[in-house]
C-alpha cells in the first residue's frame, strides 16, 4: 500500500457491526479514502463485497492497492459521493445492502503540506479534494468579494468574527501558502479571543475546504441517493465531523423516516407519506474514551445509522 495515503479508520467496530444485519450484496463505500473502514467490512461479512467513490487521486491509488487482494469483491471508482447514484447504475446490480459515508478531512490530507488543508505545515493553499479539477482556496481568498467570503466562513462555522476575518484577507491580497492565511486570520481576531479555543485560524480554514469542495452543498441529495439505492434491510451509515455535516444528516434521516409526511405531529398521517427507513439508533453515536486516547481526530465524530424498510 502507497505510504502516501495511510489513515487510522473512526469507530470502525461500530461501523463494522452496524452491517453486520444487512442482506449479503454490495456495500458502496462513498468515501473510500485509503479504504480502511472498506478492508474491516469485507474481513468481518464475507457476504458483502464493496463499491468504493473517492475523489482524491491519492486515496484512489492506495485503497486500489489495498483492496487488490479482494478480487471481484471490491471495486475503485474516482468520483464525488454525489456521484453515487450514477455509480450504482452503471454497476447494473439493482439495490444495494448499504452505503457508508465517512465525512470531511482524512489524515493524509492534513499532514501534507503540499495539498494545502492545513496551516501546521505551510504550502501551496489548495484545499481541493481532486486538485486536478475546480477552483482552489486561493482562488478564493483572491478573487471573492469580502461578502462572499463572509458568507463562506459563516457557513463553515466561524460565525463570530466572520466579516472581520473576510475583510482582512481581502486587505491582505495576494495571499498564496497556508502560513500566510493562517497569520492574516490570527491577526484579524483581538488578541484577548486568541487565548482560548485552539489556534484562531482552523474555523476559517474549515469553513474554507468546506466552500472549495462543495461539501455541504452535495451532502443533502447524495444523503437522498444513498437510501433510494438501498434494498430492504440495506443501511446507510454516517460518521460526520461538523455540526452542519451533522445536521443535514439527521435532518435528511428524519425526511426518510416519514416519508416527508407533512401532518401535525399530534394527529395521524393523512397525507399519504410511505416511511423509508426506520433509525437504528435514535440520536448521534460518539467514539469512545479508548479510541479517543489513540486517535484524537475522532473526537468530533458523530455516527448516524438508518435501515431501508421493506
Amino acid at each position: 500500500m502507497s505510504r502516501a495515503f495511510e489513515h487510522e479508520p473512526v469507530m470502525v467496530d461500530e461501523v463494522v457491526d452496524l452491517f453486520g444485519p444487512v442482506p449479503d450484496g454490495r456495500v458502496v463505500d462513498a468515501t473510500l479514502g485509503g479504504a480502511g473502514h472498506a478492508v474491516a467490512i469485507l474481513e468481518a461479512h464475507p457476504g458483502l463485497s464493496i463499491i468504493g467513490i473517492d475523489r482524491d487521486p491519492d486515496a484512489i491509488e492506495a485503497a486500489e492497492a489495498r483492496l487488490a487482494s479482494y478480487g471481484n469483491r471490491a471495486s475503485v471508482h474516482k468520483a464525488r459521493f454525489d456521484a453515487l447514484a450514477d455509480v450504482v447504475a452503471a454497476d447494473g446490480r439493482g439495490p444495494v445492502s448499504g452505503v457508508l459515508f465517512d465525512l470531511g478531512v482524512s489524515s493524509p490530507q492534513l499532514d501534507r503540506g503540499e495539498r494545502g488543508f492545513a496551516f501546521r505545515h505551510d504550502g501551496p493553499l489548495d484545499m481541493r479534494m481532486d486538485p486536478t479539477t475546480g477552483r482552489s482556496a486561493a482562488d478564493v481568498v483572491n478573487e471573492d468579494s469580502v461578502e462572499s467570503i463572509t458568507r463562506i466562513l459563516r457557513d463553515g462555522g466561524e460565525t463570530k468574527w466572520a466579516s472581520r476575518i473576510a475583510r482582512a484577507i481581502v486587505n491582505g491580497r495576494p495571499i498564496v501558502t497556508t502560513g500566510q492565511l493562517a497569520e492574516i486570520v490570527r491577526n484579524a481576531i483581538p488578541a484577548a479571543a486568541r487565548r482560548t479555543g485552539g489556534h484562531p485560524a482552523t474555523r476559517a480554514f474549515q469553513a474554507l475546504r468546506i466552500a472549495v469542495n462543495d461539501e455541504l452543498a452535495i451532502l443533502p441529495g447524495a444523503i437522498d441517493d444513498a437510501i433510494a439505492a438501498l434494498a430492504p434491510r440495506g443501511r446507510c451509515v454516517v460518521l460526520a465531523y461538523h455540526s452542519g455535516e451533522d445536521r443535514i444528516v439527521k435532518q435528511r434521516f428524519n425526511e426518510a423516516v416519514t416519508g416527508g409526511c407533512t401532518c401535525p405531529p399530534s394527529l395521524p398521517c393523512v397525507c399519504g407519506a410511505v416511511p423509508k427507513v426506520k433509525l437504528v439508533f435514535r440520536g448521534a453515536k460518539k467514539a469512545s474514551s479508548a479510541e479517543l486516547e489513540r486517535n484524537r481526530r475522532a473526537e468530533s465524530a458523530r455516527l448516524r445509522a438508518c435501515e431501508a424498510v421493506a
